[in-house]
């Protein structure tokens, strides 16, 4: 490890040890703490606020703030990427407080931190296609919504939770036609007619029905079953007849649509849902290019004039990966 290094790892060391060794004054009042706690939140300093909320509920567990600080106390879980923590918080409040009138955002929260679950670092910047990847955040997140929907009809976070089921609906459709692509390829032909006839009963009016009914064709075909195929070919024909499996009177199924369906599932949760976001032309760079540049450049606004880096020709900043640049160099 090079002295760069050692010197990032005890930094960071340095920084936790100072945060954990914050002592709250003993003397302050609930009122005191709650104010701090909202001075946090506002500066988006989420640990500190969940310092000050834990020990307000901790110290005036009775108190008129205490109620509102647990609610808030999920939020600054949910903020601080402490998503088991924030889940937790929201299990409680619900458990101890049912019939709260805000309740129904604990639900909400608690939705949201399965829906947010498998969404890290790696993700948001990395070109990964989720309907590949194990769904069982995604139908924690579709229960808790559906739980939230059907107790709060009326809630204000109810339009919301409903457009997130959407997706997350196509998403485990298409995570399920990825499966049957899979067993066919295995020539698991029998797996994969079973896979996409789920699909095409059970994920009604998503995207992945088209998909699910091609992979029936190919799969009877396989199994030298005609009648079978030619029924599965009739209704792909009448309900998508722009599919890319056909192509006239024939029938030609691609085993790999994976490109087509990472463009249906690109839209990061925030920018829900609804809309479909155009992919960007190959010279202006990919979504994940423009947004860790735009991070690059806020991070190097940032830091002092003192620490910067001296400028450099444009031969060497062409030589250096985007990587590179977002870490400032310490990891080459």
């Amino acid at each position: 490890m090079s002295m760069k290094h050692f010197l990032l790892v005890g930094l960071l060391a340095l920084i936790s040890a100072c945060a954990s060794n914050q002592v709250l004054d003993e003397s302050l009042s609930e009122s005191e703490l709650y104010l701090l706690a909202q001075q946090d939140l506002d500066a988006n300093s989420y640990g500190a606020a969940v310092e000050k909320l834990r020990a307000l509920e901790s110290r005036y567990p009775f108190g008129r703030f205490a109620q509102q600080a647990q609610l808030e106390l999920i939020y600054a879980y949910y903020e601080n990427m402490e998503p088991e923590a924030a889940k937790s918080s929201a299990d409680r409040f619900i458990r101890l407080h049912p019939q709260h009138p805000n309740v129904d955002y604990a639900y909400y929260m608690r939705g949201m931190t399965s829906f947010t679950r498998d969404r890290g670092i790696f993700e948001r910047f990395l070109p990964l296609d989720m309907t590949r990847r194990d769904p069982g955040a995604a139908r924690d997140s579709f229960n808790e919504f559906a739980q939230l929907v059907s107790r709060y009809p009326d809630s204000r976070y109810a339009p919301d939770a409903r457009l997130r089921m959407v997706y997350l609906r196509n998403l485990l459709a298409a995570y399920d036609v990825n499966v049957a692509h899979y067993y066919l390829k295995r020539q698991a032909n029998v797996a994969a007619a079973n896979r996409g006839r789920y699909v095409v009963e059970n994920f009604q009016q998503t995207p992945a029905v088209a998909d699910g009914l091609a992979v029936m064709v190919e799969a009877y075909q396989r199994l030298a079953m005609p009648d079978l195929a030619e029924t599965s070919l009739q209704v792909l024909r009448a309900n998508y007849p722009e599919h890319p499996s056909l192509d006239g009177d024939s029938f030609r199924h691609h085993v790999e649509p994976a490109k087509r369906e990472r463009g249906m599932f690109t839209t990061m949760a925030g920018d829900l849902m609804g809309k479909v976001m155009t992919p960007p032309s190959r010279n202006a760079g990919t979504q994940m290019e423009r947004e860790m540049q735009q991070q690059y450049l806020q991070a190097l606004d940032a830091l002092p004039r003192e620490i910067r880096a001296p400028a450099q020709s444009e031969e060497e900043k062409q030589g250096r990966s985007i990587w590179s640049r977002i870490t400032f160099g310490l990891f080459d």
